[in-house]
């Protein structure tokens, strides 16, 4: 008879689906760069995102992307945690080979999952599933630990990692409250005010009450 080993993650509530302004789900797990307790992320922001599986074509342009803007990522105050189903071992061969192959190195840990608690958790895998590959799923997650966004890609499409830190970057801008980030916004760029939301501001603010955009002062 084998000793039975716990499973950290077991014990993790398995919501429904999760939402935008949901407590993303603390876990502990085995990474690429040693063990991780996601709340100790607490503090900054966090993009959580899962792929399929390793070796495979789509994961690798992905994570190479994600390797080549790390610093720009860094520079927003953002930890970058990547996660598969896969073992911790088949992490590591695949973080070799890229750097073998593409002289690229994967600075940031990616989570193991083979119990598929985390998947679960998170929705990235209905609890009825046969499979075990998680959809492209990322989780922008700000630094009280809630979810801000969440983007969901099918296996078959490779995500953009220049719209996640566009997607960023509207997301710590719009924190402040005093404005609301227009159709492709880039730092620098014009925000939208919030909307009039009552009568005399409307009729103060004229026919474009519901739509105006303003130098963004926070610039």
């Amino acid at each position: 008879m084998t000793d039975h080993v716990p499973d950290p993650c077991s014990a993790m509530p398995v919501p429904a689906s999760l939402k935008i302004g949901d407590a993303a789900p603390d876990f502990v797990a085995r990474t690429t760069r040693g063990p991780l307790t996601l709340s100790a992320l607490r503090g900054q922001w966090v993009l959580l995102f899962s792929h399929p599986a390793d070796f495979t074509p789509v994961c690798t342009s992905e994570f190479i992307a994600f390797a080549k803007a790390a610093p720009a990522f860094a520079a927003m105050g953002c930890a970058l945690v990547g996660l598969s189903v896969d073992s911790l071992p088949a992490h590591l061969a695949w973080v070799d080979a890229i750097r073998q192959r593409f002289g690229v190195t994967i600075p940031f840990p990616i989570v193991e999952d083979p119990s598929l608690a985390i998947a679960r958790a998170y929705g990235m895998l209905d609890m009825t599933a046969r499979g075990s590959a998680t959809v492209r799923a990322a989780y922008v997650i700000d630094p009280q630990g809630l979810i801000q966004a969440i983007v969901w890609y099918p296996m078959t499409v490779g995500r953009s990692v220049a719209e996640l830190l566009r997607l960023l970057g509207a997301l710590q801008r719009v924190e402040k409250g005093d404005a609301l980030a227009p159709e492709g916004w880039q730092p620098g760029a014009p925000v939208a005010v919030p909307a009039c939301q009552m009568q005399d501001a409307v009729t103060a603010a004229g026919p474009d009450w519901f739509m105006t955009l303003q130098p963004d002062a926070a610039e």
